[in-house]
C-alpha cells in the first residue's frame, strides 16, 4: 500500500477544500450581514459578545486561508476552537444525531484538528512561501 502514500499531498488538499468551503459558507452570512447578530447569539449564550466575531471571523476568514493553504496551521486551530464552542454551546444537547446534534460541527472540527498537525501539504501557499524563504514571488 505504499503507493497510497504518494496522494497524501491529494488528501491534504481535498481535507483543506471542503473545510474551506464549507466554513466559508457558514461565515459569509455571520461577517457580511449578521455579524451583530452573531454577536448577540454568542452573548445569549452566556459567552462575552466579541467571541460572536472571533467566531465569525474564524469560519470565513478562517476558511478562506484554510482554502488557500495560508497560514493552515493557526486557522484550522481557530476553526477548531470555534467548533468545539459550538458544540459545547449549541449542540451537545441535541445529542451527536439527529436534527441540530453536533455530528456536523465534530466532523468538521476532526479536518482542523488534522490540519493543525498535519499542514496544508505540498500543493498549498503555505509551502510555496516556505520554498520561496517566506516570500511570496
Amino acid at each position: 500500500m505504499r503507493y497510497l502514500d504518494r496522494l497524501q499531498p491529494l488528501a491534504l488538499l481535498v481535507m483543506r477544500l471542503v473545510l474551506g468551503a464549507v466554513m466559508v459558507g457558514h461565515g459569509y452570512p455571520k461577517v457580511f450581514g449578521g455579524l451583530h447578530h452573531h454577536a448577540q447569539f454568542v452573548a445569549s449564550l452566556g459567552l462575552p459578545a466579541w467571541m460572536g466575531y472571533f467566531s465569525a471571523f474564524a469560519e470565513f476568514f478562517g476558511g478562506l486561508l484554510v482554502l488557500l493553504g495560508l497560514l493552515t496551521r493557526l486557522s484550522a486551530f481557530a476553526i477548531c476552537i470555534d467548533m468545539a464552542v459550538a458544540i459545547w454551546k449549541v449542540h451537545w444537547h441535541n445529542g451527536l444525531m439527529g436534527e441540530k446534534g453536533y455530528e456536523f460541527p465534530l466532523a468538521l472540527a476532526a479536518l482542523a484538528f488534522a490540519l493543525i498537525f498535519l499542514g496544508s501539504g505540498p500543493i498549498a501557499l503555505d509551502h510555496v512561501r516556505s520554498v520561496s524563504g517566506g516570500k511570496l514571488k
